[in-house]
Order: structure tokens, then C-alpha cells, then sequence
């Protein structure tokens, strides 16, 4: 079919359109001058190259060309970006913990002044820390090892992470002014897991308890942070690199080792104030120190690995069940409290009975009888809140029948057990009051005054049918009945109690009273001789030695004082 040629539907057909220029608006001049031909090659010169034909419509795009890494950029093109640093951490196989909780992070890196902080502490570490003495030098390295976490970040803790804060440096303090061991190891403990709440915090069970276990959990993870923060550290300009901070702390060593020898030999006063601030210098000492800043070092890093990037493990706690038929919880609840009556009535005799049931019964001794209960205390106060808890989540809650029921059989059952509480402290009395006070029957004391206290906080919680503060009340009373049994002065105690029972029946148990700490010094000194010089005997043996500041114990101190003003005399043999 030629161009001009009719078409089948009788219209022409035309030529292919050409491309349409764009005209020029009305008012705009056309260039005045045409476009140059193109001049022909001359001779002898290579030919011109094959310009690249143009797409053709409709077809795809060719993809640009690769750009070479770190080459310069071309015209008309953003500048390259700077080269990140292939990250250093050790590759993490799997990750435990669901994105929401834990995810893993492989480009964040330690800040300097996370850096500097943990050489800091480490340094006080290095300093001050003494494994094998109860003094203030636990208190030292642990208010550093929080700063370092705690006060290099962008956010303040939480109200909740600060009193953990502050309630760690408390049971820690207790070393600066008791000089009881097994107390401080409590309250080191103790200080162990609030500490570690008041890294990543938590308010359910959940993430109380894994809360309290993250610093295992975290050094995988803080050697990535660490070393990325060191690489970056380097990388930051000159202000930064890590060898002029070497420089100038090396430097200023031997600056002050210098000037400091010098002053030394110079003047006898002030070489008794260095002696008694440096730690003594032997090959052993030097090592123990070492590791001691490695130690301390680290776990400041650890501390502020879980401070900066926090997991989230209250996500794990479980959601609100569904509720039961009313029927189905009313009743195990009502035979349980109808249970716990049925006991309390019926051995109200035993309960209650106290010196009387003990003569009349022959084969009952005031051991037995005291120890009867706590360990049963122990079982039914893990079962009485695993059963509230229970009751609490699948109780209905939607009819005000419901309500009050589960408050009525809730506050029923916790006002039995404190019933039951009471009991097991008046029959622990008993005994003391008989055979004097000891460490161990102190302690069980405050273990059953503080479960008494547990039972009233449920007891709260289900009136009010709210208990998301229960997990953090209950972690907070166990915190302070340690304080409150460190404020008490265990060893004290027992000392002047068995006293005012000596004074009475004229009967002590000086074997066990020498036994006892510096704590007990003021009461013992009390004691006619020479049963006091038999009592203090082995507690001024302990106090000999010079004592480092970083040793420092206030009881210590007192009873030397005391020692010093009234020595101790030779004990007879009995």
C-alpha cells in the first residue's frame, strides 16, 4: 500500500509524523545564529567514534555503570560518602531474644566518654578494690562502675532506675560501717541485682528476674560495642587518637612520680600521708592490681553496654488471660480459705500456746517447737502468691459480683497467712528469749517479718485488683529490711542481748560471743572480767595490722578506740 494510497475505511493514509520541535513561546526571538554543520575529519586523523544510539520507545533503561568505591566523583555528581568502618565484633550465630526484646545491634559504637570513664573506674578499681576486707572501697568502685554507665548517657534514668541506683551504693555503704561479713555478703548480693536494675530497669516478674541476670547475658555483645568505639575513637582527628591520650597520661605519670619522690624525701609528715593513701608496691601487689583495673574496667563497660542500649524483657511477660467462669476459681479459693480456717482454728493451742504448751508437752522441745512453722511459712507463702497471682489473672472482672468475691476470698486467704506469720515470730521469740540470741535466728527474723510484709502487699493488691506495682514493692521491702537489719547491727545486737540474759540468769555462752565482730566491741566491753578479755580476745587479733584507707570500716575504727583505752587482759584457761 503506496503513501497515498486510500485505506481500507476510506481515509488516507499519511506519512509517519515526524518529531515535533518546540515552537518558541509569542515574544521570544529565535537564536540568530543556525547551528554550524559539523566539520569533516582530516586527513590522516582516526575516525571519530560511534556515537550510542538512542533508546529506542518504549524499551528499558540501560542500568548506569558501576562506580568504583572511594574513586572521585564525577562532574556533576554528590561528593563520595565517607568510608564506614567494616564493623569488629565477633559475628553473633543467633540471636535468643526476639527483635522486640533484645534485637542485635552491630553499628553502634562505645562514645569516648564511655571509654574514659571505664579507665576511670578501673582505675579506682586498681586503687581501692579489695576483695578480702569489708570497707569503703566496695562502695568507691561501685559508684564508679555506675557512673560510668548511668551518667554517660543522653536520657536520665528512669525514677524507678534511680532509686535502684541509689539503693545499690546504700547496701554497698554497709561495708564502710559494719564490719559483720556475712552481713556485707548479703548486702553485696543484694546490691548485685539492684544494680542491674538500675541498668535496664523492669516492672513485671519477667523483667525483674531477667532484668537481675543481664550481665551475663550482655559480654558478646559489649566486646562488638567496645571495639567499635575504640576504632572510631581513633578515626575522629588527632584531639581523639588513642596514642595521644597514652602520651599525655604517660607524660603526667612521670611528672607526678618525680616530683612526688622528691617531695617525699623531703618532708616525713607528708610521706606518712602518701604511704597510708598508695596500696603497698610488691610484685603481688603490683598484680593484683592489674587485674584488679582489668576487672573493674570491664565490668564498667559491661554496666554501660546494658545502660546505652537496654533490652526490653518486660515485652516477655504474658498478656491477660481470659477469664474463668465464676464458678471455676470461686470455688478452688473458697476450699482453700475454708482450709487455712479449719488449721488456725484448730491448732490455736499450738499456735498460741507459747511456754505453757512447751512444759506440758514432754516430747516437745523449744527447738522444736520454734522451728515448727518456718519452713512450712516458707512453702505456704511461695503457694499463697502463686495462688493470688492466678486468682488475680483469671477472675472475671466485667460483673461487680465478681469483684467483690475474688476481694473477699483474696483478703480472707492473705489475712489467714498473716495469722500463721505471726505465730512462727512469736514462737522464734520464745526461743530467743530462752537460749539468747544468734546470727541465724536475727536473720530468720527478718526473713519472716518481711514475708509478713509480702502478705500485706497482696493483700492491697487484690482489694484494689491492681497489682502491676506489686513485682517492684515486693523487690523494694527485701532491699530495705536488709538496710533496716544493717541499721539493727546484727552482731550488736545479739551481743547485748545475751548480755541483759547474763545479767538476768547469770548464764552467756562466751565461746559464740567471741565468735563475733567488731560490731559487738562497745557491749562486750561491758563484761566483768575476765570473761571480757575471753570474749574480745580473737576480735583484737583481727584488728591488728595497719589498715589502707581504702580498708577504711567505721566499727573498726570504734573498737580500737575502744581497745586501745582499755586493753585486753590474758584469758584463763577453762
Amino acid at each position: 500500500m503506496t503513501e497515498n494510497q486510500p485505506s481500507p475505511s476510506g481515509k488516507e493514509l499519511s506519512a509517519p509524523a515526524k518529531p515535533a520541535t518546540k515552537e518558541a513561546p509569542p515574544g521570544d526571538k529565535p537564536s540568530a545564529k543556525p547551528s554550524a554543520k559539523p566539520k569533516p575529519p582530516a586527513a590522516g586523523s582516526p575516525p571519530p567514534a560511534a556515537q550510542p544510539k538512542p533508546p529506542a520507545p518504549g524499551s528499558p533503561r540501560p542500568a548506569a555503570p558501576p562506580q568504583p568505591a572511594g574513586g572521585p566523583p564525577r562532574p556533576g555528581q554528590p561528593p563520595w560518602p565517607p568510608r564506614v568502618l567494616a564493623p569488629m565484633s565477633p559475628p553473633i550465630p543467633f540471636n535468643i531474644w526476639p527483635e522486640r526484646v533484645w534485637p542485635v545491634d552491630r553499628k553502634t559504637a562505645a562514645p569516648v566518654a564511655v571509654l574514659a570513664a571505664a579507665l576511670l573506674a578501673g582505675l579506682v578499681g586498681a586503687l581501692a578494690f579489695q576483695l578480702s576486707t569489708v570497707g569503703i572501697g566496695f562502695v568507691l568502685v561501685g559508684a564508679a562502675v555506675l557512673a560510668t554507665a548511668l551518667a554517660t548517657r543522653q536520657t536520665w534514668p528512669a525514677p524507678a532506675q534511680a532509686a535502684a541506683a541509689v539503693s545499690t551504693c546504700a547496701l554497698l555503704g554497709v561495708g564502710a560501717v559494719r564490719s559483720a561479713g556475712w552481713l556485707f555478703v548479703l548486702c553485696l548480693l543484694a546490691a548485685l541485682a539492684t544494680g542491674a536494675l538500675a541498668l535496664v530497669g523492669g516492672r513485671t516478674w519477667s523483667g525483674l528476674v531477667l532484668g537481675v541476670a543481664s550481665p551475663l547475658l550482655v559480654p558478646a555483645r559489649t566486646v562488638g560495642w567496645t571495639l567499635r568505639g575504640i576504632i572510631g575513637a581513633g578515626s575522629r582527628g588527632p584531639s581523639a587518637k588513642v596514642g595521644r591520650l597514652a602520651g599525655v597520661a604517660g607524660v603526667t605519670a612521670v611528672l607526678v612520680i618525680v616530683f612526688g619522690a622528691l617531695f617525699v624525701s623531703a618532708d616525713a609528715v607528708f610521706a606518712r600521708i602518701i604511704d597510708a593513701v598508695l596500696p603497698e608496691f610488691s610484685v603481688l601487689e603490683l598484680l593484683y592490681r592489674t587485674i584488679s583495673f582489668g576487672f573493674v574496667a570491664v565490668v564498667a563497660l559491661i554496666a554501660a553496654c546494658l545502660a546505652h542500649r537496654p533490652p526490653r524483657f518486660d515485652e516477655l511477660a504474658p498478656g491477660p488471660g481470659r477469664p474463668l467462669a465464676r464458678w471455676e476459681w470461686a470455688v478452688p479459693l473458697a476450699v482453700l480459705d475454708l482450709l487455712f480456717a479449719s488449721f488456725v482454728t484448730v491448732q490455736l493451742t499450738v499456735l498460741f500456746g507459747g511456754r505453757d504448751h512447751v512444759l506440758s508437752t514432754g516430747s516437745l522441745t523449744y527447738a522444736e517447737y520454734a522451728r515448727q512453722g518456718f519452713w512450712q511459712l516458707l512453702v505456704v507463702t511461695a503457694l499463697t502468691l502463686a495462688v493470688a497471682a492466678v486468682a488475680v489473672r483469671k477472675a472475671g472482672r466485667a460483673e461487680r459480683a465478681d469483684r467483690v468475691l475474688v476481694r473477699v476470698l483474696l483478703g480472707l486467704l492473705c489475712g489467714l497467712a498473716l495469722v500463721i506469720v505471726g505465730s512462727a515470730l512469736r514462737r522464734l521469740w520464745l526461743y530467743e528469749d530462752t537460749f539468747g540470741f544468734t546470727r541465724l535466728r536475727i536473720f530468720v527474723n527478718a526473713v519472716e517479718l518481711w514475708l509478713g510484709v509480702v502478705f500485706v502487699l497482696v493483700l492491697v493488691a487484690g482489694v484494689a485488683l491492681r497489682g502491676r506495682w506489686l513485682p517492684r514493692a515486693i523487690a523494694g521491702t527485701a532491699v530495705l529490711t536488709l538496710l533496716c537489719l544493717a541499721v539493727l547491727n546484727p552482731d550488736a545486737y545479739i551481743a547485748q542481748g545475751n548480755l541483759d540474759r547474763y545479767e538476768r540468769t547469770g548464764r552467756i555462752d562466751i565461746d559464740y560471743l567471741s565468735n563475733l565482730t567488731a560490731d559487738a566491741v562497745p557491749a562486750l566491753n561491758r563484761l566483768p572480767e575476765p570473761k571480757r578479755s575471753c570474749a574480745l580476745r580473737w576480735i583484737r587479733d583481727d584488728l591488728n595490722g595497719d589498715e589502707q584507707w581504702y580498708r577504711y570500716n567505721w566499727a573498726k575504727e570504734r573498737a580500737r578506740d575502744a581497745l586501745a583505752a582499755r586493753p585486753v587482759g590474758d584469758c584463763p584457761e577453762r
